[in-house]
């Protein structure tokens, strides 16, 4: 969009987008295959949508499975992850955009009980896509 002097960007987001610096690991699914799992950190967050950094191109409408870092401890004590799916809106330079259209909360300690990041199954993020899919 070209604006000319003095006109600011409209914004067509149906949420509000707050600015959030947050650790965010992500797993990205393309045609029933995880392709990409990386770290990087958000830069503004939505109830159905994030903007991130990332070092790797990610493709446009795959599936994508979010864990992102809460800035907030339930009961002032146990820190809590942020899990989301939905999917990559666009990449460039290093930024990508994608929704989020199903999510949860989960402590620290039960995402670690699940055998933390790495190794943990893909499996939610099969069903969901395989769910979203069929419509």
């Amino acid at each position: 969009m070209e604006l000319k002097n003095g006109e600011t960007p409209v914004d067509r987001r149906s949420k509000r987008r707050f600015t959030m610096e947050r650790e965010i690991k992500y797993r990205v699914l393309d045609q029933d295959r995880i392709i990409a799992v990386g770290i990087g950190k958000t830069f503004n967050l939505s109830s159905c949508g994030v903007a991130f950094a990332t070092e790797f191109e990610l493709p446009a409408q795959a599936f994508i499975e979010l864990s992102i870092a809460w800035p907030a401890l339930l009961e002032n004590r146990c820190p809590l992850q942020l899990v989301g799916f939905g999917r990559v809106l666009r990449c460039a330079d290093g930024r990508v955009a994608a929704t989020i259209e199903q999510y949860e909360f989960r402590t620290l300690a039960r995402a670690m009980a699940e055998g933390g990041w790495p190794s943990r199954s893909d499996v939610k993020l099969r069903r969901w896509a395989e769910a979203v899919a069929r419509g």
